[in-house]
């Protein structure tokens, strides 16, 4: 009969660290808060307050659940591995390797969690993709970028909200704005902040040259109310006319509206309301997001560099080569992490670069 003694206590110990990783503890508590919330008659009197409470109470439930079914699962191991070495049967031997084998993997899933040490990693994600040196190629690969996002999103079951395409001059587009709905969006999509280069043949040279085309991805999180003040002069607003799927326009009305902060050059965009002055108000919340979040990355950066830390990659710098030809290779300059499948990974398949970067990231900062 094999002695499992060893695997289990490694198994065991993993799921100590994931108590204390995911704070159960303090989420037995916080849930208790909000089941006291929910029960409130005027909860739904505030829908977003409501929204917010449900869906803190879902990930909060969530996690509680995956924990102390983990910590079953691995009681039963326990269990049959004593029982089976009591009576020398060693007929339990694939059954207990694979209650370990099923218990490792989930475990496995839970420590992704430990990666996210973000304030914001929790939140959605406010992203844009703008089309930088490269001429039409470039338009072309940003467009290839939204749409490598998109099958990403759909493939880990978030909702993603497209609210501003602007097209290009002769093909693909100059830049686009989405939002990336789920937990941990923010977190996952911090690894795509920077530039993002592209090497290939180019589709719109007639002597079939090879062509070096780059595109700017800019994340930040989807921020509750941020109190920051914005000097109404600084904002130049304009309205376009709002269009859905297919080009469809959702009314005749110019009723979208774009918000530019003139010191920072951030722009907001939202088309999602059918009245100009709600999308105004919306855009105006997600530009108060994006620069509070630019005000914390800035201090951040102050902290490390009087820290005397290494300067991390940050906005505009190129973070990942997506190579075509003469070879095939999608390599991450920060973290090394490298796939020789770029089909797949302009299909959405960017799970290994986010992992990647997520544990460079706790290295840069421990």
């Amino acid at each position: 009969m094999r002695d499992f003694t060893t695997d289990i206590r490694d198994v065991s110990q993993r799921l100590k660290d994931a108590s204390a990783y995911l704070r159960i503890d303090a989420l037995r508590l916080r849930i208790a808060e909000l089941e006291v919330e929910i029960s409130k008659p005027d909860l739904w009197d505030d829908q977003e307050r409501a929204k917010q409470v449900n869906t803190e109470y879902s990930n909060v439930k969530g996690d509680i659940d995956e924990y102390e079914s983990l910590a079953r699962a691995v009681e039963d191991v326990e269990v049959l591995h004593e029982l089976a070495r009591e009576e020398d049967d060693a007929s339990q031997e694939p059954d207990i390797e694979a209650g370990l084998d099923v218990v490792s993997r989930r475990l496995s899933v839970l420590e992704m969690r430990s990666l996210f040490t973000g304030e914001h990693d929790e939140s959605d994600a406010i992203v844009q993709v703008n089309a930088k040196d490269g001429g039409v190629d470039a338009q072309d690969w940003t467009e290839i970028l939204l749409r490598m996002y998109s099958r990403w999103a759909e493939r880990r079951g978030f909702t993603i909200d497209v609210d501003d395409v602007s097209q290009g001059t002769e093909a693909g587009i100059l830049s686009a704005e989405f939002t990336v709905k789920g937990r941990y969006a923010y977190g996952l999509m911090t690894s795509e902040r920077g530039t993002h280069r592209l090497v290939r043949i180019s589709p719109f040279d007639n002597q079939g040259r090879r062509q070096t085309s780059f595109a700017l991805v800019q994340v930040w999180p989807v921020m509750e109310a941020p109190d920051v003040d914005i000097n109404e002069s600084d904002v130049r607003m304009e309205v376009f006319r709002a269009s859905g799927a297919g080009g469809q326009h959702v009314n005749k009305t110019s009723s979208a509206v774009r918000l530019i902060h003139e010191p920072t050059g951030i722009v907001a965009t939202s088309q999602e309301e059918r009245s100009q002055l709600q999308n105004r108000e919306k855009a105006m919340a997600r530009l108060k997001a994006m620069i509070a979040a630019k005000i914390e990355e800035e201090h951040e950066a102050e902290r490390d560099r009087i820290a005397g830390k290494p300067a991390q990659i940050g906005w505009g710098s190129q973070i990942r080569s997506y190579v075509l030809q003469p070879y095939q290779m999608v390599k991450d300059l920060r973290t090394e992490v490298e796939s020789g499948n770029v089909a797949a990974v302009l299909d959405g398949d960017l799970d290994e670069f986010m992992e990647g970067y997520l544990r460079w990231r706790r290295a840069q900062t421990s």
